[in-house]
């Protein structure tokens, strides 16, 4: 990454998943909670099925795009499960979106709260782009964004890689000029062609160098820019 975009910078906008923390043990741990949970109720291994394909209709539909795609991504799965909407979300909220909370803080990745902070004393934005809700996973690592917003919000309503979200993000914060934007993923195919589409600056997350000083090397760029 040129220093002169550092230089520039205005506004870096954080996918959340694999990017904030280190997502491959917390999935380890949650499939160890989730059997353990269900080997003592046989008779609910429907819901872990569920899960599978609410993942995997998800992954299908990358660039989806369309109205009230909360309640779509919902139906993409009911003719499977079987399972009423009021049910489906029930078990989604509990092992998607609560239930790894009290994890993330353990799995962050090094300095990126330092990093964070080191945004907000340069004047930088913040905001936050995920498929799925991420305000109580910010919560839960201690971390604040200026904005925070995921793909199924009514004023988004598609999935990465379409850019909806990333220029619903540089409207509602003012950013005219995109080059002063950084968008950091950990995948290219969604994260970094959701980038581009959007004709904003990507930095694909370094997996093996976020165990140890990929955020720390960003906070010293900021400092020193």
């Amino acid at each position: 990454m040129e220093n002169l975009l550092f230089n520039q910078l205005k506004l870096v906008i954080f996918d959340v998943d694999g990017t904030l923390y280190h997502q491959k043990p917390l999935r380890k741990r949650m499939l160890f909670a989730i059997l353990g949970y269900y080997i003592l109720r046989p008779w609910r291994f429907r819901e872990i099925l569920f899960l599978y394909h609410f993942r995997k209709e998800r992954e299908k539909k990358a660039g989806f795009a369309a109205s009230d795609l909360e309640a779509k991504q919902y139906n993409w799965c009911s003719a499977k499960t079987r399972f009423s909407v009021k049910e489906m979300k029930k078990i989604t909220n509990k092992w998607m979106f609560e239930h790894p909370n009290k994890y993330l803080k353990h799995y962050m990745y090094p300095g990126v709260g330092i990093f964070f902070n080191e945004l907000q004393k340069q004047g930088i934005s913040t905001a936050i782009y995920s498929d799925y809700p991420a305000a109580q996973k910010l919560k839960a690592m201690g971390l604040k964004a200026d904005l925070v917003v995921n793909s199924t919000d009514p004023a988004i309503n598609a999935l990465k890689p379409a850019p909806n979200g990333i220029l619903y993000i540089l409207e509602q914060l003012g950013i005219q000029n995109k080059e002063t934007c950084l968008f950091i993923g950990d995948r290219d195919e969604l994260d970094g062609a959701c980038a581009r589409n959007a004709g904003v600056n990507f930095l694909l997350l370094d997996k093996t160098a976020a165990k140890t000083n990929f955020y720390p090397l960003l906070s010293n760029k900021i400092r020193s820019r």
